[in-house]
């Protein structure tokens, strides 16, 4: 890895079934993907937007490594946001990229200096 690059977990984004009965669109086993910037969805398959909000905010967190005592590094788990929908989504990290830092942004690398 250069010092112009890091690195980002892929990260797979699944239904599992909670304790009450789903009562939004979601089906067991539906997913997609998240690699670099992007989402992958893996079939043809609605995605409710109101779900796919609730999870966008943990994602660019859930890529990153971090501390193994840090929260976002054990829980996993999330409920669907509709409080009487039984639909969970688990977040699991499927695999790591070598990013580099242009290909993200046009910004120059500030000065170590200017971080405190």
């Amino acid at each position: 890895m250069s010092n112009s690059s890091f690195e980002l977990f892929d990260l797979k984004v699944e239904v599992i079934e909670g304790e009450k009965p789903f009562v939004c669109s979601h089906k067991l086993g539906d997913a997609f993907e998240v690699r670099g910037e992007n989402l992958h969805f893996m079939s043809d398959r609605p995605f409710s937007m109101y779900a796919l909000s609730a999870l966008l905010p943990l994602l660019p967190a859930k890529q990153r490594p971090l501390n193994p005592i840090d929260w976002m590094a054990t829980d996993h788990i999330i409920a669907c946001p509709d409080p009487h929908c039984g639909a969970r989504f688990k977040i699991s990290r499927i695999g790591k990229q070598v990013v580099e830092r242009s290909d993200t942004t046009i910004v120059p690398l500030p000065d170590t200096n200017d971080w405190t």
